[in-house]
């Protein structure tokens, strides 16, 4: 289940309701942390170089220009249609981790249809690789695919697995990703720790999605945020370092903050950009020259009667005491109206 039924896909990213059919209330922590600005212009370009160099018809004689256009449209969109691929794999290796877990609690799955849809694509080696991690690793699932909520920021999520480690409850999230030259998996970025953080700090969990129906969220004090980079020819888990999640955690508030300036801007206020006439002709006339035989000169501190010197003003300075706060407040994260 890697489309959670309660989240919709919007024009200011992917939102939730707290019930099927109901309104949309809140952004899903991955919307949130896409408003972390990422330059993506280089990987881009490789992209469509490499479309140009593996495409066959580029080493033909053309005549056409309509040929020519054809192969560079297809270049420019490489990269959305890898983004595609990769989303669509992702959906296929979590489906898979999702129905292993399901096994593991007793409920009802489908293990053998996700593994066999793996294996029509040629992607039968992420679920050895998962399966060869959950012999090694042993977790005991506690949640799967579980939808949750924080209502004092405001967002709602879906994570991959709650489950207990060595008698230890770890929050886990998988991220399927490529092979490297040297034949190991690519690390995960650290936008998962934000993720991670977000997991842990939610306030509800669903119960009945028909219903409406939430619970409080029972993990909050997970000791352990783990992200599991899921490859090819190995599974890499990482933990979330404990001394960084603090400020990831204000990070992602600051992001959900950002989210909402961004819809009340799009949607409370008209355009942002105004026409601008020309002045009026009178206004624009060239104004009379100044003669400087009449221009006054600036009076000097000295010069005014009573004025205090340089001096006593230093001396009165320095006699005075600043005070400072000792403390500086931390902002507290507000859900957006």
């Amino acid at each position: 289940m890697t489309d959670p039924r309660l989240a919709t896909s919007t024009d200011f990213g992917r939102m939730y309701a707290r019930e099927v059919g109901g309104e949309l209330l809140v952004p899903s922590i991955t919307t949130v942390i896409g408003q972390q600005a990422s330059d993506l212009s280089g990987w881009h370009g490789y992209m469509a170089a490499k479309a140009v160099l593996e495409d066959s018809r580029a080493s033909r004689p053309m005549h056409s220009n309509g040929m020519k256009f054809a192969i560079i449209r297809d270049a420019a969109s490489a990269s959305e249609r890898y983004r595609d691929q990769a989303a669509a794999r992702g959906d296929r290796v979590h489906n898979y981790a999702e129905n292993i877990a399901l096994r593991a609690m007793g409920k009802d799955h489908e293990l053998e249809r996700t593994r066999e849809e793996l294996l029509q694509h040629g992607e039968q080696a992420y679920a050895d690789r998962l399966d060869e991690w959950w012999d090694a690793w042993r977790p005991r699932p506690l949640a799967a695919e579980v939808t949750v909520w924080n209502e004092t920021v405001g967002y709602a999520g879906t994570l991959d697995l709650v489950a207990e480690i060595a008698g230890r409850v770890c929050i886990i999230d998988y991220k399927t990703k490529g092979t490297d030259k040297r034949g190991r998996v690519k690390p995960l970025d650290n936008k998962v720790v934000m993720q991670l953080v977000a997991g842990v700090k939610a306030e509800e969990a669903l119960v009945d999605a028909e219903a409406g129906q939430w619970q409080p969220w029972q993990y909050g004090s997970a000791p352990i945020l783990m992200g599991v980079a899921v490859g090819e020819t190995q599974v890499l888990p990482q933990q979330a370092n404990p001394n960084v999640l603090k400020e990831n955690w204000r990070k992602f508030c600051a992001l959900r903050r950002v989210w909402e300036i961004n819809r009340l801007l799009d949607e409370e206020t008209g355009d942002h950009l105004m026409p601008v006439v020309p002045p009026p002709a009178h206004l624009l006339a060239t104004p009379p020259a100044v003669d400087p035989a009449q221009v006054v000169e600036p009076v000097s501190v000295q010069e005014v009667e009573g004025a205090p010197s340089l001096e006593e003003l230093a001396l009165d300075a320095s006699s005075e005491t600043a005070t400072v706060p000792s403390s500086i407040e931390e902002p507290t994260a507000e859900r957006g109206n």
